[in-house]
């Protein structure tokens, strides 16, 4: 389960009953510069009693409001006497629970859609008559509950919209949430905003504010140490801390060789010459390579990686006197992936800061990224003054280059790796799209071809380059790079790496494909 996240903050909270887009739900509330929370959709009166509630979002999902066992609507969120939006299946459950009926569509609407109007209603203020939508359902609403009138129709559903202007419930029978409904965000801004009555106070200056109270409030006189890697979300996290205690932060810096091509030298140079923070710099890049030899199998390698980590930090640890805490940099998606939300809903993954920490861990855990998505610690890295190179680098995997070098991993495919991967973000930047991207690297695979270079055989690695478009990470899509920079990634790499006479790019979306290869 998601523990709630504290607040002083109008909040939102989106019940989850199984939907794909519960989560990018939560991401367009919070463009409106508003808290929301994704809940499962059993979550008890008792788990948000305690925060300001101004709004319900009942998500869509898979099931039919009449499948035995079907999920329903706690009676809270109709006795609280908030807004409530229902959203495709979320407003099936408003139909049925509230004295209507939902019965399956004579046609299924899956796709792009067009709504006309029909009358007025704060929800759609300031939009036009007609709005291109994305549909995604096989039932819809045959008579409406009391007090509630149609709003909107499409050729597929007589009743594309309805609402309750007395209780203020909205019901949606398509995904605003989805960039196929181009004017989702203002129908969304309208709810939050204007129905909700939410003022817009969840910005990054206030977040990074309330956090450095917060942090001061949990740690007190206490030490903490913070694994830092270099990546956003680590970076940020430490930063908050050493701005609300100073040094009464450590920071320990594990070299374990798999880094990108001049990481170490960067995260020295901003962390301890730059911001002066404690930090303790630790070479462990022999220590891990051992781990690691004839090991092939992508799990394998997480799990010699994960434990040679935490044997390393457990070492350094220790040398730190009277340690209380430890920082993580834990962001939200980590804590919805790791918990089963909804209705039919999968764990993802578990992360290793949310569900892989020893059970016999003495130190407390302090999280101030815990409620952010990825692009919300960016803006707070900004509004902490963090370097561009950190807050907008590229994600990184934990296990670091290891799961890019296909097979085994040794000294001299890591340099060929490194040596390729800087060639690729050069050029990437030098082309102005860094920051359009989600994440661009190189593989080393673990197939050797034939080539010719100077009229001389040779007998080469194939190196792939991967670059993927996303807003989260969920889902991505391959980056449309120009072939000219293709080209020239390809004949630098070629020409540049010795031990490399191929490149190829990965044309595979995830999903079905993962962003990383292994």
């Amino acid at each position: 389960m998601i523990d709630a996240v504290p607040t002083r903050h109008e909040t939102i909270v989106v019940l989850d009953f199984g939907a794909q887009y519960s989560q990018l739900i939560a991401r367009r509330v919070r463009e409106q510069d508003t808290f929301c929370e994704v809940l499962p959709f059993d979550a008890t009166w008792e788990r948000v009693k305690g925060i300001d509630l101004r709004g319900v979002i009942l998500s869509g999902g898979p099931n039919s409001v009449y499948d035995d066992g079907a999920p329903q609507a706690p009676a809270w969120v109709f006795a609280s006497g908030v807004p409530v939006l229902g959203i495709c299946y979320g407003m099936q459950l408003l139909a049925h629970q509230l004295g209507g009926s939902v019965i399956p569509g004579t046609a299924k609407e899956y796709g792009p859609a067009v709504i006309q109007r029909d009358r007025e209603t704060p929800l759609f203020d300031g939009l036009p008559d007609q709005l291109d939508v994305w549909m995604s359902h096989g039932d819809r609403v045959a008579s409406l509950p009391p007090g509630f009138a149609p709003v909107a129709s499409s050729e597929n559903s007589p009743v594309a919209v309805m609402a309750d202007a007395q209780r203020k419930y909205y019901g949606l029978q398509f995904h605003p949430e989805v960039v196929h409904t181009p004017r989702g965000p203002d129908l969304l801004r309208n709810f939050v905003r204007e129905i909700c009555g939410c003022p817009g106070t969840w910005t990054p200056g206030n977040f990074v504010e309330e956090s450095i109270a917060a942090i001061r409030t949990q740690v007190g006189a206490g030490r903490v140490i913070c694994g830092l890697s270099g990546g956003v979300d680590s970076s940020v996290a430490a930063v908050l801390v050493h701005r609300a205690i100073g040094d009464q932060l450590t920071c320990i810096f594990v070299d374990n060789g798999l880094l990108r091509a001049g990481e170490v030298e960067e995260v020295l140079d901003t962390f301890d010459r730059n911001m002066r923070m404690k930090l303790i710099h630790v070479d462990a890049r022999e220590e891990f390579l051992a781990a690691l030899v004839e090991v092939t199998n992508p799990e394998t390698k997480r799990v010699r990686i994960g434990n040679t980590f935490v044997r390393v930090f457990e070492r350094e640890a220790r040398k730190i006197e009277d340690a209380r805490f430890l920082c993580q940099g834990t962001v939200y998606p980590d804590v919805i992936e790791s918990a089963s939300t909804g209705a039919g809903s999968a764990k993802i993954k578990t992360h290793h800061n949310v569900g892989g920490l020893p059970a016999d861990m003495k130190l407390g855990l302090v999280e101030p990224l815990r409620a952010l998505f990825k692009d919300e610690v960016r803006r707070a890295g900004e509004a902490l003054g963090l370097p561009d190179e950190i807050v907008w680098r590229h994600p990184f995997p934990g296990p670091g280059l290891a799961i890019r070098v296909i097979g085994e991993v040794t000294a001299e495919k890591l340099d060929i790796l490194r040596a390729a991967d800087l060639i690729v973000m050069e050029e990437v930047r030098a082309a102005g799209l860094y920051r359009e991207l989600w994440q661009s690297f190189a593989v080393l695979t673990d197939t050797k071809t034939v080539g010719v270079m100077g009229d001389f055989r040779t007998y080469g690695y194939a190196v792939a380059i991967r670059a993927v478009v996303a807003e989260d990470a969920m889902t991505a899509d391959w980056a449309r790079l120009p072939h000219d920079l293709l080209a020239k990634m390809s004949n630098r790499i070629v020409n540049e790496v010795p031990g490399i006479n191929r490149v190829v790019y990965d044309i595979t979306s995830k999903p079905p494909g993962t962003i990383e290869w292994e």
